[in-house]
């Protein structure tokens, strides 16, 4: 009886922008309950699972998800009821049946993955384990190395700051992950100081990481050296980084215009232009250095680059198997990003992840601008021993926790414990 589902609910909560998301409770015959939360994104592939918003701009401006959390109290609940918790995937295809679309937006990406999400906690508490161990089994022992957000450009800084959109730090050479949390923290905090002696802004973007006002995207990589010094590590050796610029964002007619700089450049040119960076800067991983639906200027991309740095397709691939495989036979990546409400179920998450192992390809697990304190997503790194994950600066309570959480299951392993460091990030030609 207590692995049998009884009921699940949904209500209408706020996420870290004050907007209106998701959560839902799982319950089982004998009472046990879980519950999760959904993300929800700023900067979006066109060709991700559709939430569903209500519409109405008398609630929230339009944004309000009561239509979702009616789906979940109605057609979703009456659908999964009396199934065993455990069977993660029937359950899942059963949503998928019901909604009946491409892409989710029927009942809505948001309401299946809320309920999906609190199911397959409510399994690992019924089972009586720790998510992490009850998704990953006795192999779920590899800590992420932890790529911290800390400058936040583009629209995550709504058009003040730099072009690129995220600028993060990857502590790869400490020997633990609390050490590389450590590490993080005292990096992001020598940066506020440098800013702060440049008369630059210390205010936070939507990831808790700095938004500067910059005259070009060299600006922001030029600081993070430096705080990276001052804070006592070596760039390159101890701490590298990661560019996600979210090109997508600033790629109109066949071209890359890059604001600060007063540019607008082909994709070939702005292969070369990261090839500067990388000559200058120790950048370890480049995300979404092309737009979505430039698949040609991707190939060029890897060609060039594959061999410097993980180069991660988010947009291009939507952490959707049919775009992921078509950047595995086309060669143009060597990881794809795994956002968990980007396609809209754990299932569907779990073979993204399958498919890029199963290559050789890095999971490069990642959290929402719009998040919630669910640590969901920390556990699931675990689980999946991706390797690495962004989930924002090491500030916002709901960008720590997922950080904390992590370093609860760092004490809960023990000696059993292993951290990923540099070999997390995949470079092949």
């Amino acid at each position: 009886m207590r692995f049998k589902l009884d009921n699940v609910t949904a209500r209408e909560i706020l996420d870290s922008r004050g907007n209106p998301t998701v959560e839902v409770e799982a319950c089982t015959s004998d009472g046990m309950m879980a519950r999760a939360s959904v993300p929800s994104g700023a900067s979006t592939g066109s060709r991700e699972a559709a939430e569903r918003r209500d519409g109405d701009a008398r609630r929230f401006g339009g944004k309000g998800v009561l239509d979702a959390v009616m789906a979940v109290n109605t057609e979703i609940c009456e659908a999964v009821r009396g199934r065993d918790v455990r069977e993660q995937r029937q359950l899942d295809n059963i949503m998928l049946a019901l909604d009946g679309t491409e892409n989710k937006s029927r009942l809505g990406a948001n309401a299946i993955l809320g309920v999906s999400l609190a199911v397959a906690r409510l399994a690992a508490k019924a089972s009586h384990e720790p998510l992490w161990r009850y998704l990953g089994g006795l192999q779920a022992n590899l800590l992420p190395v932890p790529c911290m957000n800390i400058i936040n450009g583009g629209v995550h800084a709504r058009g003040q700051g730099a072009d690129f959109q995220e600028f993060m730090i990857a502590p790869h050479g400490a020997p633990t992950l609390q050490e590389a949390v450590r590490q993080g923290s005292e990096v992001y905090h020598a940066l506020r100081q440098i800013l702060l002696d440049k008369n630059l802004s210390a205010a936070v973007g939507d990831e808790g990481g700095f938004a500067p006002a910059v005259s070009s995207n060299r600006d922001p990589l030029t600081f993070i050296v430096q705080a990276i010094e001052k804070a006592g590590y070596r760039p390159g050796e101890d701490i590298s980084i990661c560019m996600d610029p979210a090109s997508s964002e600033f790629f109109r007619e066949g071209q890359y215009h890059l604001r600060t700089e007063g540019s607008a450049l082909s994709a070939a040119e702005m292969t070369a232009y990261y090839g500067e960076l990388m000559d200058q800067f120790p950048v370890i991983l480049l995300e979404d250095g092309l737009a979505e639906d430039d698949w040609t200027g991707w190939k060029h991309l890897h060609q060039q680059l594959a061999g410097r740095a993980e180069l991660v397709g988010d947009d291009l691939f939507v952490t959707d198997v049919k775009y992921i495989q078509r950047g595995i036979d086309e060669n143009l990546a060597s990881a794809a990003l795994i956002k968990l409400n980007q396609i809209g179920s754990l299932s569907e998450t779990l073979d993204a992840v399958a498919l890029c192992q199963l290559h050789g390809w890095g999971a490069f697990m990642s959290h929402r601008s719009g998040e919630t304190t669910d640590t969901f997503l920390a556990d699931l790194t675990v689980a999946l021993r991706a390797g690495h994950l962004k989930t924002g600066a090491p500030c916002r309570g709901e960008r720590v926790e997922k950080y904390n959480q992590l370093m609860r299951i760092e004490q809960a392993l023990g000696d059993d414990a292993c951290y990923a460091g540099l070999h997390a990030f995949v470079r092949r030609t």
